[in-house]
């Protein structure tokens, strides 16, 4: 399959059925508010290292997590009744997207994380399409993680723990959190053994799709989870 070259006067996508083997759709174009809403809209996100131009994913199987099969193993029970950690939204997303970028991950030479994409997901966060979850003990932030929310689908991006479980504890909650608010499905991406353990799967890139057909995009939950009850 040939990989795209995207214009920096359009936010327009090839479709995604015409990507790679690996999953690479298109290269190029920029990171604006407007061309990453377009992506996620269609299952496409950013995915590159700081010296290479912007590389565009949508790989088949997508990894997801529908929110009725969330598993909270036994260890984890503990932490929830003695309520060991606490949870905030969207009180620090600038702090938790810049721990994600230095958080160190064994096989890793460095972070995707460029600061172009920090500032971009940063201007998400302000027109209330990017959202953070914090992870806290005794007022230290410990944990979290954040994603961009459209319709009744979120799309994770990364998380971090500097403590053991601080990560998973961030992540079950938010998913309690959508479960309340009627949320279809979380976007994972690619497979990991750290999501695998919550109850994500791998579905065909094609089911993908049609669960992102029938998203009511009109139903965004847009603004500050702080204030939503």
């Amino acid at each position: 399959m040939p990989i795209y070259w995207l214009s920096e006067d359009s936010v327009h996508f090839p479709p995604p059925e015409l990507a790679s083997e690996e999953g690479i759709l298109a290269i190029g174009g920029d990171l604006s508010p407007e061309r990453l809403l377009e992506a996620y809209s269609q299952g496409i996100f950013p995915w590159f290292n700081d010296d290479d131009p912007i590389l565009w994913w949508t790989p088949d199987p997508r990894f997801v997590l529908f929110p009725e099969n969330l598993k909270i193993s036994k260890s984890m029970r503990p932490l929830f009744n003695q309520k060991k950690m606490q949870v905030t939204f969207d009180q620090e997303f600038r702090t938790v997207i810049t721990n994600c970028q230095e958080m160190y991950r064994p096989g890793q030479g460095g972070t995707w994380i460029t600061e172009d994409m920090l500032e971009a997901y940063c201007s998400l966060h302000e027109l209330g399409f990017a959202h953070s979850v914090e992870v806290w003990q005794k007022e230290e932030l410990v944990g979290g993680l954040y994603g961009i929310a459209l319709g009744k689908i979120f799309f994770g991006e990364s998380m971090f723990a500097k403590v053991s479980n601080a990560s998973k504890f961030g992540f079950i909650t938010l998913v309690r959190k959508l479960q309340e608010w009627d949320f279809n499905l979380i976007d994972c991406q690619q497979e990991t053994a750290h999501l695998a353990s919550l109850g994500a799967e791998a579905i065909p890139r094609a089911d993908f799709m049609r669960l992102l057909d029938a998203n009511p995009l009109g139903e965004t939950l847009r603004g500050s989870w702080g204030s939503v009850g």
